[in-house]
């Protein structure tokens, strides 16, 4: 039987369900890890000060019956049956749907934008919607007032901040509560001397593991969380029909009412324990882009729902029938294991602990990625750590950044109570926000009725909002690091994004007349020596400002010059076939062109040798198509308006492919090695041999009756431009805030946004360029 699902380029393919169920048995390594050691902590952390065990079981039962139905209300339900449905072209995240809105209702907050972005393949969701008069009306209303778009893209930025917090505090409290089952074995004065450093060890080990990446030991990650899931449910049957067959009744929504009625106030504040069984939930939908919507399903409805459900149902029979608490850890998960098996099920937990733990710092370092290529984040070094399997990335600053906030929050809490609050409140958070997003969602992108979305915030929004408030109640019991931790987070974001974004007006504001440029004739003025001068800009039309510093200043310039813009869009993934939009500045005797390469947002950009390849062969099939009576298959010509930054454009943009889509390419490529030393690709530096040969391609122009003598002299000149070696001009930009901005303009601008630009990276591809072939020049930007 064969399924229709689809893939990352939006084209139906059929999967068997052998891929869906080898799907499904992968993505309980790597989705569920966290989600799966949950009953580690939630009755702990419930029953550690507000309310407490008696011998009427009221208590046990109550917490028995949330947990039942939050764990069927929000992972099931909401994100299973709902949420799974909104994804942006197979992938899914907070940025997801931020996406998805940016392009529904042109909410965009990249500034280099173009109506020719619209055209990619990936930019609207399939299926068109008759329009209703509310979406419209929305739509209009968001896009008319730029407060609404900023208080949408800081709704989305606290979600995201909420997602870093919680790779600070999952790992933590994972690892923290996974140990915390020597306490059986030793007595409380002692335990903590062994918990906390053992803990502390396995976190260090933890972030030490991520430089050389997870490929090599992920095959053991399902293994491990499956035997984790068997070994919770068996425990959990064996507690049932040994201690208590009747704990079933517990599921009822009447034990809810009875708990609550009980309890009262510390009832309500004791959610903020409750909530914890949820954690790792977000996960479903945001490695959405690894798996597929029916895996993920599949994996959750029969296999994690149950083992779950059984596991917290065998502790609540334990507890049932034992009643003298004379320790709090006697409340926990590994008193109601049979005393034989508690050595192994403690190794067992420990690793299924990391495995859930490296599922979240992965998950961090996808979402920084996601920020950073929007604009939403300073630049990191970002590092594939396999070829072979799609987004298993490092970030080094990143990575240690969180091992010290995690060892820090493990070492100053030192227990599971204030732990559990801190990841309590970063959990339902991400999750309040998504709920505020998803509503948007179905009116705008679904076009569904605006009632069916308010259903829908009113439905779950309350019941998250009744665990928000729980969890916020516990500020100062350890609920005010995830907020700290965000609202830094949200600062360094936002701070970056408003310093770019006035960086971009500046150089609209600043751009060199079309004019000035024909007049100083197609020698600009200058000395024009062999060689491809690659001029870095963020503009999409028009001549920067730099380039007048340039022609200015200096005495020649290359032969072939190329205004380079590589910018994001928001979409996931844009197809190889669409990568560049190539177009000319000037007459064709100036040898000026414009090279646009885009890339979305979970993209990975290639090394130098293979972009200036494709570079190179964009250029060439650009000045190929110009031809007369030229049929090119591989190249879609439309005339786009570019002219966004203020201006009209009458450049023509030609959307080309990378070189291996053109299949009937107009050059031919041989590789030769290179042992000249030049550095290969950032993310290959630290694990390839420094000894390894660099490739470099030559290129060569066959005889061919289709192209014309004009053409041809002009892609035999940049042959032997490329021949004779590319230099890159990178801008170096001094930001300062104007004469009578305000003060907060100038600590923003001349304090926050300049720190952030001295201690980021460059352009991600500046990284893999040779010193010797790059130029850079200081520019102050008075914005």
């Amino acid at each position: 039987m064969d399924l229709e699902q689809v893939n990352q380029n939006g084209r139906i393919k059929r999967e068997s369900w052998r891929t869906v169920l080898t799907l499904a048995y992968q993505s309980l390594g790597v989705v569920y890890g966290d989600l799966s050691t949950s009953p580690l902590y939630v009755y702990k952390s419930t029953f550690a000060e507000d309310i407490h065990h008696s011998e009427t079981n009221e208590e046990i039962f109550g917490v028995l019956s949330f947990i039942f139905w939050t764990l069927t209300l929000i992972p099931l339900l909401k994100y299973v049956f709902i949420v799974l449905r909104a994804d942006d072209n197979g992938e899914g995240g907070t940025f997801a749907l931020y996406s998805l809105l940016c392009r529904h209702a042109r909410v965009n907050s990249i500034p280099n934008c173009q109506l020719a972005d619209e055209e990619l393949s990936e930019y609207t969701k399939e299926g068109v919607f008759p329009d209703k008069n509310f979406s419209s009306s929305l739509k209009l209303t968001l896009e008319k007032y730029r407060v609404l778009q900023r208080v949408l893209l800081v709704l989305a930025l606290i979600g995201t901040c909420m997602v870093i917090g919680d790779g600070v505090l999952t790992p933590a409290i994972s690892v923290f509560s996974a140990v915390s089952g020597l306490e059986l074995s030793m007595s409380k004065e002692h335990h903590l001397y062994v918990q906390v450093p053992l803990a502390c060890v396995i976190l260090v080990f933890l972030f030490a593991l991520q430089h050389y990446g997870t490929h090599r030991v992920g095959f053991l990650f399902a293994p491990i969380v499956i035997t984790w899931l068997l070994c919770i449910s068996a425990i959990g049957l064996y507690n049932i029909f040994h201690w208590n067959p009747n704990v079933y009744q517990a599921l009822s929504p009447y034990y809810m009412y009875k708990f609550l009625k009980k309890t009262q106030r510390g009832g309500w504040m004791s959610l903020g324990g409750i909530l914890l069984c949820i954690t790792g939930s977000e996960a479903m939908f945001a490695d959405l882009g690894h798996f597929s919507q029916l895996s993920i399903k599949i994996a959750f409805t029969f296999v994690v729902y149950p083992s779950l459900i059984l596991a917290y149902m065998g502790q609540a029979a334990y507890l049932s029938k034992h009643h003298v608490v004379e320790h709090d850890y006697h409340i926990g998960f590994y008193v109601s294991v049979p005393e034989k098996l508690r050595w192994p099920v403690l190794g067992i937990a420990i690793l299924a602990a990391v495995v859930g733990s490296q599922a979240i710092i992965t998950g961090t370092f996808s979402i920084i990625k996601q920020c950073s290529a929007l604009g939403c984040f300073p630049r990191v070094k970002i590092v594939h750590t396999s070829s072979k399997i799609h987004g298993q990335i490092y970030i080094p600053e990143i990575n240690w950044t969180l091992m010290l906030l995690c060892l820090a929050v493990t070492v100053g809490f030192r227990d599971t109570k204030r732990l559990g609050n801190a990841s309590g409140l970063a959990v339902i958070t991400v999750m309040l926000v998504t709920t505020c997003l998803m509503s948007l969602v179905i009116v705008l992108c679904w076009r569904k009725s605006v009632i069916l979305a308010i259903c829908f915030i009113f439905f779950f929004g309350s019941i998250e909002a009744l665990y928000f408030s729980a969890s916020l109640i516990k500020f100062l019991e350890g609920a005010w690091v995830p907020i700290a931790l965000s609202f830094i987070f949200l600062i360094v974001m936002y701070v970056w994004h408003y310093g770019t974004l006035k960086k971009y007006e500046f150089d609209v504001q600043n751009k060199v007349s079309i004019n000035w440029l024909l007049s100083l004739g197609p020698t600009l003025g200058i000395v024009r020596v062999r060689g491809i001068g690659l001029i870095h800009t963020e503009l999409v039309s028009g001549i920067p400002a730099i380039f007048s510093h340039f022609v200015t200043n200096l005495p020649a310039f290359h032969q072939v010059l190329v205004f380079l813009c590589i910018k994001s869009v928001p979409v996931p993934h844009v197809r190889p076939e669409e990568r560049f939009l190539v177009g000319r500045v000037g007459p064709k005797a100036y040898r000026l062109y414009r090279c646009i390469a885009r890339y979305g947002y979970r993209d990975i950009h290639k090394d130098d040798v293979e972009f200036e390849k494709d570079l190179v062969c964009s250029i060439a099939e650009f000045i190929r198509s110009e031809g007369p009576g030229c049929d090119a298959p591989v190249v879609r010509r439309e005339e786009f308006d570019i002219g966004t930054e203020g201006e009209e454009s009458n450049e023509r943009m030609t959307v080309v492919g990378t070189s291996s889509t053109q299949l009937d390419g107009i050059i031919k490529m041989r590789e030769e090695s290179d042992f000249s030393g030049t550095v290969g690709t950032s993310e290959l530096r630290e694990i390839r041999s420094p000894d390894r040969p660099r490739k470099r391609v030559r290129f060569v122009l066959p005889n061919s009756p289709q192209i014309d003598r004009a053409a041809r002299d002009e892609l035999h000149e940049l042959m032997e431009a490329r021949e004779a070696g590319m230099a890159f001009i990178l801008g170096h930009a001094y930001v300062r805030a104007k004469r009578g901005s305000s003060l907060i303009r100038r600590i923003v601008i001349d304090i926050g946004y300049d720190f952030l630009r001295r201690n980021s990276r460059g352009p991600n591809y500046a990284l893999n360029i040779p010193h010797a072939s790059t130029l850079e020049v200081g520019m102050i930007y008075h914005v």
